[in-house]
């Protein structure tokens, strides 16, 4: 087992104080937006070795893979780590996003490759050849627009809008009778294409339009019964005036995590964090395709070919208990599963439910960390790294300790 140092990601969106106060160390002064635990390139994490030194995660998996990751997930994914995991914090809304199936990613990266198109170039798409399934497990309260809401919701609030500017004499947008002729003229998941293209693509008259939406809910004549998704809009105008993304998420399902709640996210679902801290599980990767709410490069034509225009219920993830007493969420995607360990004081230890390699962080008190090759003790804000040569791991609560220690571990899935 190795004890690891992990890689803060100073966004402009994330929060000052949230990561900072949850794990028990002090704030940075800066926006602190995501803590990276894992191999991935573009921060990994460095592991304190045994004679005292440090190394580069992803350094240390290459020189022996299968030690590391076990002969199955090499074989499944190759000699790299297959997650990620980060501590998230959202002070104020992310961009809209998607991320590609496995096939996408990889035709992207090798057609951007083959073209010369450097990886840190603004108009790059694909930082690399691999997928980004994810979940995200809500610590706060936490915020988010997660997938398009099937066509008679969306009707339904947009012609409330419409019908409560129109009785106010306000002039209904001419965008907003577009999009809802695309709506009412297309079944899914057309119907849904042709409303997105035409926001995202609408230029000046889609601006135009969220102008006055804003100011219509800024007088406040058309909050009920939809009060949550046009604070939403008004929200996200004060952060990205005129953007149409604005207009996007009323086509969008909104939704509140209470603490403790998860939601996993495959490839093609359009989502945009709001607000909270959560613990983010993903593939080892860093492919984003951007779908406003954002300054940065939006390739349109691409974008449009990754989101997958399906109206879906919010993916809700609910907790799998083992017959160890294993709380573990298992998103249908083989790369990874979260396990949240809770112990009291004097609690019988609790197995990591492990597959290849694992990632574990403690968030509050203090645990031993037990393997037949050693034992590692993290407090809180600790964390480890795992290779599957050292399985089994089992997580203690330390001896005499008198508050309930809480961690979290990442292993491979490797389910179908």
């Amino acid at each position: 087992m190795y004890e690891i140092e992990n890689v803060l990601r100073p966004y402009a969106w994330g929060s000052k104080t949230a990561i900072a106060g949850f794990l028990g160390r002090p704030a940075s002064g800066g926006p602190e937006a995501e803590l990276w635990l894992g191999a991935h390139p573009g921060a990994p994490s460095v592991a304190k070795t045994s004679d005292g030194g440090m190394q580069r995660l992803d350094s240390l998996i290459a020189d022996d893979p299968v030690h590391h990751l076990g002969a199955a997930s090499t074989s499944e994914f190759g000699p790299r780590l297959p997650f990620l995991l980060k501590v998230l914090a959202a002070d104020s809304p992310l961009s809209l996003q998607v991320h590609p199936t496995l096939r996408q990613a990889r035709e992207g990266f090798a057609r951007e490759e083959a073209a010369g198109v450097d990886r840190n170039a603004v108009e790059r798409n694909y930082k690399d050849d691999n997928h980004k399934p994810e979940m995200i497990f809500a610590l706060t309260p936490f915020e988010a627009l997660c997938g398009f809401r099937p066509i008679p919701s969306t009707l339904a609030l947009l012609e409330h809008v419409a019908r409560s500017m129109d009785q106010l004499s306000l002039d209904v947008p001419a965008v907003l009778g577009l999009v809802m002729e695309d709506l009412k003229g297309n079944p899914e998941p057309e119907g849904l294409r042709a409303a997105f293209t035409r926001l995202i693509s609408g230029g000046q008259d889609v601006s135009d339009a969220v102008g006055d939406l804003v100011g219509a809910v800024k007088a406040g004549l058309i909050q009920k019964p939809y009060e949550k998704e046009l604070t939403t809009a008004l929200e996200l105008n004060d952060h990205y005036p005129g953007d149409p993304g604005v207009l996007i998420s009323l086509l969008l399902n909104r939704i509140s995590l209470s603490p403790g709640e998860a939601m996993y996210l495959p490839a093609g679902n359009i989502h945009a964090y709001l607000h909270g801290l959560g613990i983010e599980v993903m593939a080892s990767s860093d492919n984003v395709l951007r779908g406003g709410l954002t300054p940065k490069f939006i390739d349109v034509p691409e974008l449009l070919n990754t989101i997958d225009f399906s109206a879906v219920a919010v993916p809700m993830l609910a907790p799998e208990v083992s017959g160890l007493g294993q709380e573990l969420y298992c998103p249908p995607f083989k790369e990874f599963q979260l396990q949240h360990v809770v112990l009291a004081p004097g609690a019988e230890p609790v197995p990591v439910a492990q597959s290849g390699a694992a990632l574990i962080i403690v968030v509050s008190g203090s645990v031993l960390l037990d393997s037949p090759k050693g034992d590692l003790h993290l407090g809180r804000g600790g964390s480890a790294y795992v290779p599957a040569a050292e399985a089994p791991v089992n997580i203690h609560p330390v001896s005499g300790a008198t508050e309930t220690a809480r961690a979290f571990a990442v292993t491979t899935a490797l389910r179908a």
